[in-house]
């Protein structure tokens, strides 16, 4: 055989696993971002257009996130926010509209003490969905009912809702993203 033969034979064989080989990694990586994004991963690909530009989206919200300073909060603190949280629950029943602004600006506190930066809504969400992007739209709806409440526009019945979406994001902040765990059992 020739070489000219041989070459022929060898580039596109060479081609084609490479293709397979970068079409597998895209895949992957697709499929990462998919697994820690969560609906927050569809979410962008609708809003940005394009599965690349929401992907390269993604992609620069991780960066940011692993540049900053996210902690755990100590013990100490987290039972002082758990007690808060018990706090503006109870005051739900007779202040309601109350209730759901004091629940909005405790899990912002959190935020902060966990370091996450809470400048504007939407840099929130985004250094957010790198960790927590599963409960995202609880906080997109919470925060909506907030800003109706402000106006008085929201019914009881939304802003108990509000409440609950404010604890699911509260509760994955306070315990890291892992289940709290019982005491006593």
């Amino acid at each position: 055989m020739s070489t000219g033969t041989l070459i022929a034979i060898i580039v596109p064989i060479v081609v084609v696993l490479l293709v397979c080989a970068l079409a597998a990694w895209m895949i992957m990586r697709r499929r990462r971002l998919q697994a820690r994004f969560g609906p927050e991963y569809e979410r962008t690909v609708e809003a940005k257009g394009s599965r690349r530009a929401a992907e390269r989206d993604l992609r620069e919200r991780e960066q940011r996130h692993d540049a900053l300073h996210i902690k755990e909060l100590p013990a100490s603190a987290r039972d002082r926010y758990a007690h808060e949280w018990d706090q503006v629950q109870e005051r739900f029943v007779d202040q309601p509209e109350d209730a759901v602004h004091d629940a909005d600006r405790l899990v912002t506190s959190l935020m902060s003490d966990r370091g996450y930066p809470t400048e504007g809504l939407d840099q929130q969400l985004s250094d957010l969905s790198v960790e927590h992007g599963r409960t995202l739209d609880h906080y997109r709806a919470a925060h909506e009912v907030n800003g109706r409440s402000t106006r008085h526009e929201a019914t009881t019945e939304e802003l108990r809702g509000a409440m609950v979406h404010y604890r699911a994001l509260f509760t994955e902040l306070l315990h890291n993203g892992q289940k709290p765990r019982r005491s006593g059992a």
